[in-house]
């Protein structure tokens, strides 16, 4: 069988079907223009593009909505993951400012990792902002 014969039309986009729609295109194929086709999920699991698709595609901003093409914009993190990744860069700047030097963490800096990480692991369930950053 041929990759035509395979992919009636040439240019598809793939996108996770379990994932909440609109789902974020996750590859993108032009499958007569590959040597090998192997690699490509069935044309079934693929929304099949247009030309002009194919042409005004870009690497963000796209997703797949019961079967077609659409704006997308993924959801803002959660405060949850947010603060996860707040008090990764706060452990950063401990270390550099302090235990990188052999000085003691300050009340302030643990008292806002422990705030951090009471929100990251879902402790305090009732916060709706991050704390913010110590500024010494």
């Amino acid at each position: 069988m041929t990759v035509q014969e395979q992919y009636p039309a040439r240019y598809y986009a793939r996108y996770d079907h379990a994932a909440t729609q609109p789902a974020p295109v996750t590859g993108w194929y032009d499958v007569w223009g590959m040597s090998d086709a192997s690699s490509v999920p069935d044309a079934a699991d693929l929304v099949a593009l247009s030309a002009a698709q194919w042409s005004a595609r870009t690497p963000t901003g796209l997703g797949v909505q019961n079967g077609q093409i659409v704006s997308y914009a993924p959801p803002a993190p959660t405060l949850a993951a947010q603060a996860r990744s707040a008090l990764v860069q706060a452990q950063a700047a401990t270390w550099a400012k302090f235990g990188s030097l052999g000085k003691t963490v300050t009340d302030d800096w643990i008292t806002y990792q422990q705030a951090l990480s009471a929100i990251a692991d879902g402790s305090n369930a009732t916060a709706t902002d991050l704390p913010s950053a110590p500024s010494s």
